[in-house]
């Protein structure tokens, strides 16, 4: 089950910034990309040297901890097709993209549901005209009415994220 997501924003490695040598989760890549790899030593050695990427990490490390928070609540409060318009929005949001190479079964994993759940949920966007979906491939349509679609999650993930960034010294 998808506890983050991490893209073009993000950084895999926290427990690194904080100084630890192992992580207690697994990273998995959903949809190809472009990522650099450092080597953990190499990576403490510019964090010594670099306050400001040291800073920017600490930062990041508290919005990963925040979207875990909320997407943990999420999977339990919030049904299936609002969890998958949430997950569609913060997905197509990290990869710049509203063409989402994305099968069934990945969203099910996911989601932590059955592939016929979000058979289901897919069908209910598809046919309100917010998303379009076709061989492992979903492309969102309207990403306004997506959003009002989904969970109040993504609004609130949003809205935190954005006072952080414009309020962080």
């Amino acid at each position: 089950m998808e506890v983050g997501l991490v893209g073009k924003e993000g950084f895999i490695g926290l427990p690194l910034v904080a100084g630890f040598k192992t992580a207690s989760n697994r990273a998995v890549a959903q949809i190809d990309g472009t990522a650099f790899r450092i080597a953990g030593e190499t990576l403490a050695l510019f964090l010594r040297q670099c306050t400001k990427l040291d800073r920017r990490l600490q930062q990041y490390s508290q919005i990963a901890g925040m979207q875990t928070a909320q997407i943990a609540a999420c999977n339990r409060l919030h049904e299936v097709n609002e969890r998958l318009g949430r997950w569609l929005l913060m997905c197509a949001d990290r990869v710049e993209s509203n063409e989402l190479p994305l099968t069934q079964e990945l969203l099910a994993q996911m989601l932590g549901t059955r592939r016929s759940s979000v058979t289901v949920a897919a069908g209910t966007l598809q046919k309100a005209g917010l998303i379009a979906y076709s061989g492992g491939e979903v492309r969102i349509i309207d990403g306004l009415r997506l959003e009002e679609a989904a969970c109040e999650c993504y609004g609130i993930m949003q809205r935190q994220i954005e006072e952080w960034q414009h309020g962080s010294v």
